[in-house]
């Protein structure tokens, strides 16, 4: 059965513009409720005077209702102070009430201001007929005399209505708190997609370069969506998903941007992450939402970035409690490839952790294409540099391929971060365009940090850090097996002091036994010069063990590059998954065997220490013609490390290096540091950082 056409809204002819789909989150947003300010805060004061008020009644002596006897009554109208006296009912007692104001002093001193205050006196008129007479006689001419009274209305009143306005304010204030949440409670297990429409996304396939293969596979999705009976008439099918894996930076969320911006069909973008949340049940009705609105608006594509946050293996919790997580896998399972299959919607994932994915995830039917997205080769990032330069102005002398040849081993993040950082320098520089020297210094400081030509060093740390840099720079140059050396630099760059930096004349696929023998040497070159010229080591070799400790283990346990152990996998079981990460595994070999493993390793580093030492001792003249340059020179090109060792002198100097800013001395002295106690192998300031293939 073919794929119905889709059926897009007709564009607005007055406008000119596309129409805008209901519910993509693309819409213009709500027009603001400004004009509804004034009533607000019209609300708020009237409702903040009128506590105020009833605090100042509750608190001014003025008003305050005074219960008195009758005597008392009658000494203030023998004293002239009582100005109102009201006969009136209560009904509330039964019993009659005289009320009225009368002067009262606001405190006890003798002259004292006088105010109004209120009384109320509780009579009984049935029992003392003639109790207006007195009062008459007493002073007081006329008592007004009423036979109803509301006085228990303003009582309730006055009792609940600063109540009601709290209750009121509050509900003003959080009205639209309230109405979120209301929504919200509704809501809650909606899907977060939100659609791509082509006239806000402006990337296309142009855009993507370096990895042709990727893009030509998710190019025949786009044209199946486009034509899907020029695939159907021979009886094919369109995948059903497709999941993109590589490293991070190799352009795996550009290339779903380009696939939307190509794609003449409903596109959603959603996270792994947004299927997770706190409450039970909430990821595994957003799945089910998501595939809804797809089959609503099939053909359609969802693209699912870093799909690991919700497709781990399952079975790798603690406990026997439930676990949200798997049910949002076993519905995106179920939505995927079910009983009810959902026809029309494509599902295209990326992540860079495969391996930790469930299997049933990975199985043909659900995701039935793996697109390999992988670092560029030299091709790749010459074109991705070119795609980055579109807007920035370089110079005509820049030669972009022979920048991608020294950058091996970097990412189209990467490559952008090159370009950037170039550009920067060329602004900050003030120059006109960009040259070939800020591309050379931005691909430098991407990998291996920015110079540090400020950082305050001793003489004697210098040419300690020249010796190192000068072993390893010699034993690069006298090996046949290694990497083409690019520079040597004394100048502290990133995390380390020095740094000789390799770089290959190809892009290296696979290790061979010769190459990680003569890189062993190399690493060992540092420690070995430290040993033979200053007569002491530090712990500036600290990074080289490392390296060369792991590049050793994996000869013997992962590559079978060892002749005593033989073509083994000496690696752990990772059958025993827990969180994702291989823990609690077994190792699978004896105890024996791993004794004989560490004695492999550390013959392997041993026999590289004495070659390094041999071949150091026969070139000690070129040493320290090397370490002089690098201390008068601080930077020195492969070049000239070359012409040292042939010529015994550089042909072609470098020229001076620059010197360091200048800061105004202190105007008083810096207080002493107390002594740090060296930490062993802490990955600190560490001289002698070979560049990574």
């Amino acid at each position: 059965m073919p794929t119905p056409p889709v059926k897009f809204p007709k564009p607005n002819r007055a406008s000119g513009k596309p129409p805008v789909r209901k519910g993509d989150g693309n819409g213009p947003s709500p027009a603001p409720v400004g004009d509804q300010n004034w009533r607000g805060i019209l609300l708020i004061s009237l409702a903040l005077f009128t506590l105020l008020a009833f605090f100042w009644v509750a608190t001014h002596p003025n008003l305050v209702q005074q219960k008195m006897t009758l005597a008392r009554l009658f000494d203030l109208i023998r004293a002239g102070k009582v100005e109102t006296i009201v006969n009136e009912p209560d009904y509330s007692t039964g019993l009659r009430m005289f009320t009225g104001t009368y002067k009262a002093p606001v405190s006890n001193a003798p002259n004292a201001q006088e105010v109004d205050a209120n009384f109320e006196v509780p009579v009984d008129l049935e029992l003392d007929k003639n109790l207006l007479t007195e009062i008459n006689e007493a002073g007081y001419k006329k008592v007004v005399e009423t036979e109803t009274s509301n006085n228990w209305v303003w009582q309730i009143v006055i009792n609940f209505l600063p109540i009601v306005l709290f209750v009121g304010l509050m509900y003003f204030l959080f009205r639209q708190q309230i109405r979120m949440a209301g929504k919200s409670a509704f809501s809650f297990g909606k899907s977060k997609a939100r659609m791509m429409t082509r006239d806000r996304n402006k990337v296309t396939f142009k855009d993507v370069a370096g990895i042709d293969e990727a893009k030509e596979e998710l190019s025949e999705i786009v044209e199946f969506l486009k034509d899907p009976r020029r695939f159907q008439r021979l009886g094919g099918r369109i995948p059903k998903g497709v999941l993109m894996i590589g490293p991070p930076g190799t352009g795996k969320t550009l290339l779903a941007k380009a696939i939307a911006g190509e794609a003449d069909v409903p596109f959603f973008s959603i996270s792994g992450s947004d299927f997770v949340e706190m409450f039970v049940g909430v990821g595994a009705s957003r799945v089910r939402d998501m595939f809804e609105q797809g089959k609503k608006n099939a053909p359609c594509l969802i693209f699912i970035d870093e799909i690991d946050a919700v497709g781990r293996s399952r079975g790798t919790g603690m406990g026997g409690g439930h676990d949200e997580r798997e049910q949002t896998l076993n519905a995106l399972l179920v939505e995927m490839d079910g009983i009810e299959t959902q026809e029309g919607v494509i599902i295209i994932a990326a992540t860079n952790r495969k391996d930790v994915l469930d299997p049933a995830l990975l199985r043909p039917g659900r995701f039935d294409r793996e697109v390999r997205v992988n670092l560029p080769d030299v091709r790749g990032r010459e074109q991705i540099l070119h795609v980055h330069t579109r807007n920035v102005k370089v110079a005509k002398s820049v030669d972009l391929g022979l920048i991608a040849r020294g950058t091996p081993g970097y990412s189209g993040a990467e490559l952008a971060n090159v370009v950037n950082e170039a550009a920067l320098l060329a602004a900050k520089r003030n120059k006109d365009e960009v040259t070939q020297m800020e591309f050379e210094e931005a691909r430098d400081k991407v990998r291996w940090g920015r110079e540090r030509r400020s950082m305050a060093m001793t003489e004697e740390e210098k040419k300690a850090t020249a010796y190192h840099e000068a072993g390893h720079a010699l034993l690069n140059v006298l090996l046949p097996h290694t990497d083409s050396l690019h520079k040597v630099s004394i100048i502290p760059r990133g995390p380390s002091l020095g740094v000789t930096m390799f770089l290959p004349e190809k892009d290296k696929i696979s290790a061979w036994k010769r190459e990680e023998l003569d890189s062993l040497i190399v690493l060992m070159g540092g420690r070995v010069a430290e040993e033979m010229f200053l007569g002491d080591v530090c712990s500036g070799a600290a990074m080289d063990i490392r390296m060369a400790t792991n590049t050793a283990r994996a000869m013997v346990c992962d590559w079978g590059m060892s002749d005593k152990l033989g073509m083994i996998h000496y690696g752990d079981d990772s059958s025993m998954n827990f969180f994702g990460r291989d823990m609690g595994g077994s190792r699978g070999y004896s105890e024996k065997t791993a004794e004989a493993i560490d004695a492999e390793v550390l013959n392997l580093v041993n026999s590289a220490y004495e070659k390094a030492k041999e071949l150091i001792s026969t070139h000690r003249d070129a040493m320290e013609k090397i370490t002089a340059a690098l201390l008068e020179y601080e930077t020195l090109d492969g070049k000239h490390i070359r012409d040292i060792i042939e010529h015994g002198r550089m042909l072609t100097p470098p020229p001076a290096p620059l010197l360091p800013p200048s800061n105004p001395p202190p105007k008083e002295p810096l207080p002493v540091n107390p002594p740090v106690k060296p930490k062993e192998d802490d990955g600190g300031l560490l001289p002698g950082l070979p560049a990574p293939a």
